[in-house]
């Protein structure tokens, strides 16, 4: 079973910016499982964690839920994350969330970047904006990001979006399966680096084995 998380950022209920993300989640869990494995979706509404977010980020101080969310993004085998777009950028509360994640929270995510405006005009802020913030966190990023306008929904543009969904979620769902024994809580990246993803929730994560401290040491 693969863990697949989706964090939105959209605003309104319903919103575009959760539409398409469902849409990815669908198309990803279907080509999990048709390379023979499953995927169990968990959907995280930003909106839902506004204040929690500001006060993590004037305060420092994080929240119960908050601690969760950060616990089960870092233990999931994939993730998706969607944004509307405000003044040719990902929006604030989008900006936020990443800003309140411990820096070693994505470390080799596999990950599909998403972004839904009123304009295509917008469309350069998957490479321009959101794929150099989730490569900062180390995070996996497929080639396939998907934008979608507002034209992309109910016309003849909506079968150019169903083809970039389902090329980014096939991107997706390879190196989900792929990487069976590596990725979730404490796992090593892709890169077989070792760099171990951290929640920052728990002090322990940040400790140094004894015997990696003794390591080298012949006792003298």
């Amino acid at each position: 079973m693969r863990t697949l998380t989706v964090v939105t950022a959209g605003l309104s209920n319903p919103s575009t910016t959760r539409q398409i993300a469902d849409q990815i989640a669908a198309a990803t869990s279907a080509a999990i499982s048709a390379r023979g494995e499953s995927a169990q979706v968990h959907v995280i509404e930003l909106r839902e964690l506004v204040n929690d977010l500001g006060c993590s980020l004037t305060t420092g101080m994080s929240s119960t839920a908050l601690d969760e969310v950060k616990q089960r993004i870092s233990a999931s085998d994939g993730l998706i994350v969607a944004t509307p777009v405000f003044k040719a950028s990902y929006s604030g509360l989008f900006k936020t969330f990443f800003d309140v994640l411990d820096q070693d929270a994505l470390n080799g995510m596999p990950t599909i970047i998403a972004a839904t405006a009123g304009t295509a005009r917008h469309s350069l802020v998957l490479d321009h904006a959101i794929r150099p913030l989730l490569t900062y966190m180390r995070a996996f990023v497929v080639p396939t990001g998907v934008f979608a306008a507002t034209d992309d929904f109910g016309s003849d543009e909506g079968a150019g979006l169903d083809s970039r969904v389902n090329r980014a979620a096939g991107e997706l769902a390879d190196q989900m399966v792929a990487s069976a024994s590596v990725g979730g809580l404490g796992g090593v990246t892709a890169e077989g680096q070792g760099l171990r993803r951290r929640t920052g929730v728990d002090p322990v994560e940040n400790l140094t084995p004894f015997s990696a401290l003794l390591k080298g040491h012949d006792g003298e």
